[in-house]
Order: structure tokens, then C-alpha cells, then sequence
């Protein structure tokens, strides 16, 4: 990234990070806090906009290694309280190890999610959702496929919050998940296994609600997070086949939304063997602006 367009984003990352603290209301079950993950879509319903930059060198298709860059966006509007709707893309830029680069828009991507219950005493969110990555949107020069690809994903999320006070500084853990299956519209092209898991450590849960360790400014906005987004061939000769990373970081969250960063730690030698970088802003619509732009079109 040019050394201006770094300098840009760092006084971004400043200016947001002095907003004001306040209440907010996004992505709750009872008094957990759940944020909106980078890798592993969340389990609630929002009206939300995130932006995100990705990095990492790993095979492509055909086995070349291949630096990948992506900035991506997505932006979800909820049509009820329980239901929404998404629209994503993202823009490549591809450097392999043999041949020469390309650049371009991948496939968009549309979704649909329903929340299907929140268990406030629990701390326990479920969604039903379907993502379709609509072939023939993006640009053959980055590899998008002219076919499309439907995933019915189950989402969840859970929190630690009534464990015993024998294990009470677990209580600020969470885990979030989702399981789909994507199914080509071609039926040459493979089905895949999509799923994957987050584990948190709210550390504003830890000061509040567990024990007052005296937690200050930046800190007590914190999630450490570990994310686990993995993929497995289900068919047409690859079945069994498992591609994904571990992927350590944290997030800061605020009233306006939040900024996240992961590493990228590959699981295998088919996924690669180079480190990649995320960087995410994203911003909790239905929060800051709760009576226009944020509020459910058909509430």
C-alpha cells in the first residue's frame, strides 16, 4: 500500500477511535455482546456496513502460489427485526508466482438471513440464512466462475455468562459458528462443506459483569478473538479435501461500529504456507442512526 494511503488510514483509525462511548444495542443476547466477525458471518440480524482488506499468498486453483489482495464490502439492511437482506463484492488484485497479474471484481454476492431466536437468560442467538455467489458478476481475469453457488448456512451464537463462580473469569468467552453446504448450479463443479467457528474474550464483560480489574481506555473496548473459518470438499473427486486458517486478533468496538485485525494462519499445506493479514472498519448502522437509515423497513 502506497506510504499516503496508509497515512489516510491511519487518521481515520484515529478520528474513529475519539468518538464518544455510548449505549448501544447491536448484535445482544441479555447482556453479551456479540461483534460482527471478519472471516465467519455473524449469527444475528443487522442493519450494518464493513469494509475489509485482505492479504495472503496462497495456491490458487491450479496450484500456482499467488499473492491476493481484496477489498471487499458489504452492506446489510433489515427488512423486520428478524429478517435481512445483503449485498457484497469484492475487488482483487492477483499476483502469481507464474504468469502475470490481473485485476477485477469477483462474483457478487447476495444473502438472506432469519433470526430464529434470542435466549437472553442463555446468551444464545440462531439464525437461518442463504448466500448466493451469483456467477457471471465478476471478471474472468480474477477467476470468477460463470456458475453460481447457493449456501443454506445454520448460524449460532453462545456465551459463557452462567458459569459457575468457581469459573467465573470464563464467563466473558463466547463462541459463535456457522454450517452451510454450497451447491453449484453446475453439476460438474464440487459441493463444499462450508463451516467454522469464533472463540471471544470480552474484556468489557470481564470489567463489568465478572470482576473490576481496573481496565482502562482502549482496553476495556477489546475482544481477543480467534477465528477458525474452514471448507471441505464434499465431491467430484476432492471429497475430504479440507482448506481453511486459524486466524488470532482482536477487535475494538465503540457506538459508531468497530475496527478489527486477524492474522491468517494456515491450517495445511493445500491451504498454503504464508501468514495473511485483515483488516477490517465496520459500522453498526441500526446504532447510529436508529430511526432512519437503521430502523427494519416493514416494523
Amino acid at each position: 500500500m502506497p506510504d499516503r494511503h496508509l497515512l489516510g488510514l491511519l487518521t481515520a483509525i484515529v478520528i474513529l477511535t475519539q468518538a464518544p462511548q455510548a449505549a448501544y444495542a447491536h448484535g445482544f443476547a441479555g447482556k453479551r455482546f456479540f461483534p460482527a466477525t471478519l472471516s465467519i458471518d455473524d449469527p444475528f440480524v443487522a442493519d450494518e456496513g464493513d469494509l475489509m482488506v485482505n492479504h495472503i499468498r496462497a495456491p490458487n486453483e491450479d496450484g500456482v502460489k499467488t499473492q491476493t489482495t481484496a477489498y471487499s464490502f458489504e452492506y446489510a439492511k433489515r427488512l423486520t427485526s428478524r429478517f435481512g437482506l445483503s449485498v457484497g463484492g469484492a475487488y482483487l488484485h492477483l499476483n502469481p508466482d507464474v504468469g502475470s497479474s490481473a485485476n477485477g471484481f469477483d462474483n457478487f454476492e447476495f444473502g438472506a438471513k432469519y433470526l430464529l431466536d434470542v435466549d437472553d437468560k442463555s446468551e444464545t442467538l440462531m439464525s437461518l440464512g442463504v448466500n448466493v455467489d451469483a456467477g457471471g458478476t465478476g471478471s474472468r481475469h480474477v477467476g470468477a466462475e460463470s456458475f453460481s453457488q447457493v449456501s443454506p448456512t445454520f448460524f449460532f451464537g453462545h456465551g459463557l455468562g452462567n458459569l459457575p463462580d468457581s469459573m467465573k473469569m470464563l464467563r466473558p468467552l463466547a463462541i459463535t459458528g456457522a454450517v452451510g453446504v454450497g451447491v453449484p448450479t453446475r453439476g460438474s463443479a464440487s459441493r463444499n462443506l462450508q463451516w467454522g467457528f469464533t472463540v471471544q474474550y470480552n474484556l468489557q464483560y470481564l470489567q463489568s459483569f465478572v470482576k473490576d480489574i481496573g481496565l482502562g481506555t482502549p482496553f476495556i473496548r477489546m475482544i481477543p478473538i480467534v477465528e477458525v473459518p474452514l471448507e471441505t470438499c464434499l465431491d467430484k473427486g476432492c471429497g475430504g479435501n479440507t482448506t481453511g486458517t486459524v486466524n488470532p486478533g482482536f477487535i475494538w468496538f465503540s457506538h459508531w461500529g468497530q475496527l478489527a485485525f486477524e492474522a491468517q494462519v494456515p491450517i495445511n499445506q493445500r491451504t498454503g504456507n504464508n501468514v495473511g493479514l485483515l483488516f477490517q472498519i465496520h459500522f453498526y448502522l441500526d446504532d447510529v442512526f436508529p430511526k432512519t437509515l437503521g430502523r427494519p423497513i416493514l416494523d
